[in-house]
């Protein structure tokens, strides 16, 4: 059983697949050749499932840090006789710069081991276990390293020193001292390929790590569209975006990980290593911060190719997909795996791809709006598909379904979902001229806009909790009702957004400040503080005109990042421990959009202010 802090993890990534490594350098998670692959090393969710660590063999004080501007992590290590600083990265593909990060990643892991001060004994210990621990491969000494056969990959361990094998384990001690340096690669090839398994030489592995740290540093250069508060954090949120993206199609996995639990020892433990529709409309406004213009239009294009489908077929448009476009998700139960802290079932896939849930529609039809240029015609394809879209949600408004938060039982008219179907119609009426529509259609969509509003606004609203709630007729809170404000439906300085926001502040906020996602059954009662949430808090204040409050919750939710700056999806209520799959996208890109907001309602207040003064 894996019992080290989720926040205790650093991410790496080739814009591919993803890596994790602890404070005391260990990888403990690494998926090859795509973030969606078993993984090869998965210490994270069992303590068998495979590590390689580089660390003192003595007591060490570790202090971590990303190279500036990149991902590439520096972990120094001070011990009583000496430093040791250990650079670990994914390698980026040779002289990938800017928009062609993750082009043409080779799948190589690098770590550069470099004494600045005194000596330092060190050593390694080399445990693959390919498949999700299900393999224990097959061990042997090459020119320059080791040798891994296990399944269908043939590892190969470049090692600057010789290692002994024992088993399906190799293991290494050497000393070093001031100026010593020490370089290795790990590489991952089929079984079946051609390609020549040689192992890397310290002087390539010196150079494409230089070359990886000049990649990073060259996207983030023409990414520096924000400015203002947060804006070190913004820009750190934005290459965490760009690290979990599949350069190849565009996709933007939700996190890097698989079965990190939402609440510790229970068994909502799901794989999010796939792309949301919901997610969509979010992500774009965060990479529009980030003057991320050419990932936004990589992004919509894979998602409207992903998602297309005959919609008038009367399929549901579905609410994920894998980074390849993948449908089938089907989810399987990882017995030989304990878990996080014994948080089992382990899974790979996710049957929420078979649900039902409404609002996918109007995520996709802002995430076509906040894309594509007015003056252009869509495409004949994803024109005639974002019709339909329009079409089914006018339609199928009514109905209920699973909601945001994807609940696994019987079906409700959720409100969030309903203020989804509205923002398809509203968001489709504006893009009408490219779209092809006829007159009829926007005549149409405009009627039942107004009926989804009426709805809403009657039926959504409980005069009781003096605040819109979860779902039609009831009066548990949910956090999903501040996008009301968000998204357009109702201004901030409305009465009723004010409220709203009032009450979710006053009772879904627990006692570190962090707002829960709702309350009402056992789980949710037990489960961590929501961190989108918590920035979705800051970001409806700010519309409600409230900037100080705002700006103390994003700064209570920036609490949460640990010492790379980092967030998971929730945060315990108890003792603010990260919980959730990690590192989440969407957490990262509330805290994109809520820094937004509080910086151009500040920017509102100052020009009133200044209009003010002018007059008198």
């Amino acid at each position: 059983m894996s019992t080290r802090p989720i926040g205790d993890y650093a991410l790496l990534s080739d814009c591919r697949s993803a890596a994790l490594i602890s404070t005391e350098g260990s990888l403990d998670w690494l998926c090859l050749p795509r973030f969606d692959s078993p993984a090869i090393f998965g210490r994270l969710l069992d303590e068998e499932a495979g590590h390689w660590s580089i660390r003192p063999t003595g007591p060490s004080e570790a202090i971590r840090r990303y190279v500036p501007e990149t991902l590439v992590l520096e972990t120094t290590f001070r011990t009583s006789t000496g430093t040791v600083v250990l650079l670990d990265a994914l390698a980026m593909g040779h002289r990938e710069r800017g928009h062609a990060l993750g082009a043409s990643s080779p799948g190589v892991l690098l770590r550069q081991l470099t004494c600045t001060s005194g000596s330092v004994a060190v050593e390694t210990s080399f445990a693959p276990r390919p498949e999700f621990g299900l393999i224990h491969p097959v061990m042997s000494v090459v020119r320059g390293g080791i040798s891994a056969y296990g399944g269908s990959q043939r590892l190969i361990l470049s090692t600057p020193f010789p290692l002994r094998i024992d088993g399906s384990t190799a293991h290494g001690e050497t000393e070093l001292r001031a100026g010593d340096r020490l370089e290795f690669a790990l590489s991952s090839l089929s079984v079946w390929g051609d390609e020549k398994p040689d192992p890397w030489r310290g002087r390539r592995i010196r150079r494409r790590l230089g070359d990886t740290i000049k990649g990073w540093r060259s996207w983030t250069q023409i990414h520096q569209g924000y400015r203002g508060p947060w804006q070190n954090e913004v820009s750190h949120s934005g290459r965490v975006l760009q690290a979990l993206t599949f350069t190849p199609t565009g996709a933007i996995v939700a996190a890097a990980t698989t079965s990190l639990p939402e609440c510790i020892g229970a068994d909502r433990n799901w794989d999010y290593r796939y792309t949301w529709v919901r997610d969509a409309s979010f992500t774009l406004q965060a990479l529009s911060t980030s003057a991320c213009e050419k990932e936004k239009a990589a992004y919509f294009a894979f998602l409207a190719q992903a998602a297309a489908t005959q919609l008038d077929r009367g399929v549901d448009l579905q609410v994920m997909y894998g980074i390849g476009g993948e449908r089938d998700l089907s989810e399987r139960t990882l017995t030989h795996l304990s878990g996080w802290r014994g948080s089992a079932p382990v899974r790979a896939g996710n049957d929420a791809w078979r649900q039902h849930q409404l609002d996918v529609y109007g995520e996709l039809l802002d995430a076509a709006q906040q894309t594509h240029p007015r003056s252009e015609w869509f495409n004949p394809p994803t024109r005639t598909f974002l019709l339909q879209a329009a079409e089914t949600a006018a339609r199928r408004w009514h109905e209920p379904d699973q909601g945001i938060w994807e609940v696994r039982g019987p079906s409700r008219h959720f409100l969030y979902s309903k203020l989804m179907c509205w923002v398809a119609l509203d968001r489709a009426i504006d893009l009408a001229p490219t779209l092809g529509a006829t007159a009829e259609h926007v005549t149409s969509w405009r009627d039942t806009r107004q009926t989804i509003r009426t709805a809403i606004e009657t039926e959504g609203w409980s005069p009781r909790m003096g605040a819109f709630t979860q779902s039609f007729g009831s009066d548990e809170l949910d956090a999903s009702a501040l996008m009301l404000p968000l998204v357009g439906f109702l201004p901030g300085d409305d009465p009723r957004i004010r409220s709203t926001v009032t009450a979710i502040m006053d009772r879904l906020t627990d006692p570190r400040g962090q707002v829960r996602r709702y309350l009402g059954d056992d789980f949710a009662s037990d489960e961590g503080a929501f961190l989108l949430c918590t920035f979705w808090l800051a970001h409806a204040l700010a519309l409600t005109g409230d900037v100080t409050r705002a700006r103390e919750v994003f700064d209570t939710a920036l609490t949460c990042a640990n010492d790379v700056g980092l967030l998971a999806e929730e945060a315990s209520s108890t003792t603010g421990e990260a919980l959730g799959n990690y590192p989440q996208a969407f957490s990262h890109i509330g805290l994109i959009n809520a820094a937004r907001a509080i910086h151009q309602a500040e920017d509102t207040r100052h020009d009133v202010t200044t209009a003010t003064a002018s007059d008198r």
